[in-house]
């Protein structure tokens, strides 16, 4: 059955992402989903993904604004649009969304379920159940408003779920896996997370079990017996917070204390030293060079990093820069390349020479090594170089190229989600496995 793993909160963003960016996304997640299916299995995928420190990661590696709300939506709709064409090779199938979409949660799960002949009405319960607990069963007073329900052909599952809390423009993202656990009442969540929000109601703690079993025979006594419990159950002690969260800060600069800058220097350190020579022709690719490996090395990190290794989700930003032009524009010539060394790899590997993969995985291992003793700029440093070069690697953001005159992006004004339902209650800071 489910299990949550856990959850983030998230400062709210408006606009939209253009579409150089929303295609190219499109094109990474599926790479880096066919990598990570090829080296490690679907069920690590779905770990992967209700991991909320590797989805932020995997949003920011993608060039989306590394804090904000908005990975959310725009890295499910970059995974169902990318493994779309995929999802019957792969055994991956992307259900829901925003919006509207989210409503469509169990059609498309009974159209898969016919397919490969699971039980569709059975992860259609599910979906609405997940649902339901983190809008009913937990209230903390963020609406939910986004449902993306991950499947594969064997039935295993994970869910992202979004809610909003609107007078204080917050997102909190909840993340679910269907591993370890068999019962959705009675602690379900492995991670509950986010800042502290006064009382709340959370009737699937262990320590509500008693509560679960009197609200039963209350409801059969009648709504007088309700009523009177009500007037005895005045004021209600605030539970202790417990379990993890990923809580970003509103600022959209990449600061020094966002990003563990040994990591950074062991991937620059790793990019110097795998010069493109040493890559044979897996690297052979026109203007392929260090900043373009150490690109890679980052992906090849969101795909073969240990848990331990996202804890500074800002990182991955200085991959491919941020639409919003933070930590700097995305170099859209050092993204396509990325992109191209990634499918070719990918193709081979498919056809049983898999030794590109293994060199970029090999890539990651270096970075990780190299950062015990490596040795490099500051982030300030190392943000500012980026931006001078940024002209001559493509770089783009929702203001336009880099180095052209700054156009003012359009002011939309921001709308709340029609049919918002509520969601749960986050509770504690995440602790990381020591991997220093």
């Amino acid at each position: 059955m489910a299990k949550r793993s856990g959850s983030a909160d998230l400062p709210l963003h408006g606009g939209r992402v253009p579409p150089w960016l929303g295609e190219r996304m499109a094109r990474l997640g599926r790479v880096v989903v066919e990598a990570l299916v090829l080296h490690y299995g679907r069920d690590e995928l779905l770990r992967r993904l209700s991991h909320p420190f590797w989805f932020q990661s995997l949003g920011a590696v993608m060039g989306m604004d590394w804090h904000s709300s908005g990975i959310t939506t725009s890295v499910v709709s970059a995974l169902k649009r990318g493994l779309a064409p995929l999802s019957d090779e792969l055994g991956i199938y992307v259900c829901g969304g925003r919006g509207r979409h989210s409503r469509r949660t169990p059609a498309e799960l009974a159209d898969v379920s016919a397919r490969l002949g699971l039980d569709g009405d059975a992860l259609a319960r599910t979906s609405r159940l997940v649902a339901k607990v983190d809008s009913a069963a937990v209230q903390d007073g963020f609406a939910l408003y986004l449902h993306a329900f991950f499947v594969t052909a064997d039935g295993r599952w994970a869910v992202v779920q979004q809610g909003m809390r609107e007078q204080e423009r917050t997102a909190r993202r909840y993340h679910w896996l269907s591993e370890t656990i068999d019962d959705f009442v009675d602690e379900p969540h492995s991670a509950i997370a986010g800042a502290g929000q006064g009382v709340i109601v959370n009737l699937v703690d262990h320590r509500a079990r008693r509560a679960r079993e009197l609200q039963v025979q209350l409801v059969a006594q009648g709504p007088g017996a309700v009523l009177a419990a009500l007037r005895e159950a005045a004021a209600l002690p605030e539970p202790a917070p417990i379990l993890p969260h990923l809580q970003l800060p509103a600022h959209h600069e990449v600061r020094e204390e966002d990003v563990v800058l040994r990591r950074l220097h062991g991937t620059l350190a790793a990019a110097a030293e795998a010069a493109p020579e040493r890559f044979d022709d897996l690297l052979l690719a026109p203007g392929v060079g260090a900043r373009t490996v150490a690109a890679l090395a980052m992906v090849a990190e969101v795909i073969h990093g240990a848990p331990c290794r996202f804890s500074d989700p800002a990182r991955f930003a200085l991959a491919h820069g941020g639409k919003d032009g933070h930590p700097y524009p995305v170099p859209l010539e050092v993204y396509d390349r990325t992109l191209a060394v990634y499918r070719r790899a990918i193709e081979q590997a498919r056809l049983g020479q898999d030794d590109k993969l293994a060199a970029l995985r090999h890539l990651a291992q270096e970075g990780e090594r190299l950062e015990r003793a490596a040795r490099g700029p500051s982030l300030s440093e190392h943000v500012a170089s980026e931006r001078a070069l940024s002209p001559s690697y493509g770089g783009m953001s929702v203001m336009g190229p880099a180095g052209a005159a700054p156009r003012k992006e359009p002011v939309r004004p921001w709308r709340a989600p029609t049919r918002a339902r509520r969601s749960r209650t986050p509770k504690g800071q995440l602790k990381l496995p020591n991997c220093d």
